[in-house]
């Protein structure tokens, strides 16, 4: 059980770091990551954590959906400046953004802040604030 559970957390790290489109490219990651695993052992993971995927052929988290679904309508543009990653939306929907972001619990965010048409994630460090920066960018089909 704990070997499946730290696999998972695994997956969910994967997915959520980078652009996985098959069970194979997520089997191969994980190999690289230390676990000796088949594809039916990661179809059953697929299956247990709810994995989805985007129109673009992207595995995607059940949880992240509604963020996905916030980031794609709205996101124009994503920066980032050390800890920080700015999210330009449309205007009016920051705070909407926002708290899709906060309702995520993405890992090493801190939190974030929302105007009319900006939002600021604080991230933990600034190595991580590039990876939030890269989900989002992800998330949202965004620059």
């Amino acid at each position: 059980m704990k070997r499946r559970n730290s696999r998972q957390d695994a997956i969910r790290e994967i997915v959520r770091g980078k652009t996985v489109r098959t069970q194979r490219g997520l089997v191969d990651e994980l190999q690289a990551m230390g676990y000796a695993c088949t594809q039916a052992t990661v179809s059953r993971d697929i299956a247990d954590m709810g994995l989805r995927k985007l129109p673009e052929g992207v595995y995607v988290l059940a949880e992240d959906l509604h963020l996905q679904r916030m980031l794609s309508e709205f996101v124009v543009c994503v920066l980032r400046a050390e800890n920080l990653v700015v999210v330009k939306c449309q205007p009016g929907t920051a705070s909407g953004v926002a708290a899709a972001v906060d309702d995520a619990a993405l890992a090493h965010a801190l939190g974030s802040v929302a105007g009319n048409d900006t939002v600021l994630v604080i991230a933990d460090t600034t190595e991580n604030a590039k990876s939030l920066q890269n989900l989002i960018q992800k998330l949202g089909n965004a620059e």
